[in-house]
């Protein structure tokens, strides 16, 4: 029952990130003018997508790879890889996405790093560089004793979950950021509340929602991987061998 009830809730998380996606990209094709390369002005659309897919979408599935009943038997080893590979995966479309930002600025002559978006997801983004490399040197490495494991996993967790909530910060001081910016000088300003400011506003608030869900299923005790004996849960990767 359980397993049902989890296998349904990640189907219904999956739709709203791919809905999350979908409608970042109609958003930005359909009224910042669409996507480019590096020496267009579209270069800076894929910002938005590129965070949204990595740092909010894959983050989250990366996130409940343990949530799921079939990691709790047998070998951790597959688990921990797709753990690492969807993180990782994430880490490399926040870096595309960091590119055409700073891209973009470069181009136009902006400024970099001068608003609290800008501060937010840069200590986010280097957050999770830090949290990757760190977990891949505790928890994939057979190096790492198993006190130092023992001791570093509540950490992970922690900032698991803090980094999430980061993103999901960021990702709406992005998005009211560049109504702002570029709503002032139209006819229809922000405050009057435009179809295109609603649209933007929606997807925020759909990342809130997938950002709450996600933390919920990581918090609910009923769909954490069950404890196994000490010696199986703390073994390093290349001593895995069930």
């Amino acid at each position: 029952m359980a397993a049902g009830r989890f296998l349904f809730f990640s189907l219904a998380l999956g739709a709203l990130g791919s809905l999350c996606v979908l409608l970042t990209v109609y958003w930005v094709q359909h009224w910042r003018g669409g996507f480019g390369w590096v020496d267009s002005d579209g270069i800076f659309n894929w910002h938005p997508v590129l965070m949204v897919a990595g740092m909010v979408v894959l983050y989250g599935a990366a996130s409940l790879v343990y949530r799921l009943p079939q990691s709790w038997v047998g070998s951790k080893v597959p688990w921990k890889l797709l753990h690492s590979a969807l993180h990782l995966a994430a880490f490399v479309l926040a870096v595309l996405a960091l590119f055409a930002v700073f891209r973009f600025h470069s181009q136009k002559k902006i400024a970099n790093l001068y608003s609290l978006h800008s501060w937010l997801g840069i200590t986010t983004v280097f957050l999770y560089a830090c949290q990757w490399l760190s977990g891949f040197a505790v928890f994939l490495l057979p190096w790492a004793p198993l006190e130092m494991r023992s001791l570093h996993k509540p950490i992970h967790v922690f900032f698991g979950a803090s980094i999430l909530s980061l993103t999901v910060a960021s990702v709406l001081s992005g998005i009211n950021e560049k109504l702002f910016i570029s709503l002032r000088n139209q006819t229809a300003s922000y405050p009057s509340l435009p179809v295109e400011a609603r649209f933007a506003n929606t997807i925020g608030m759909l990342v809130v929602v997938f950002g709450l869900l996600v933390l919920y299923v990581l918090l609910a005790s009923s769909w954490k991987r069950p404890e196994p004996g000490a010696l199986t849960d703390r073994q390093p990767l290349l001593l895995e061998r069930e």
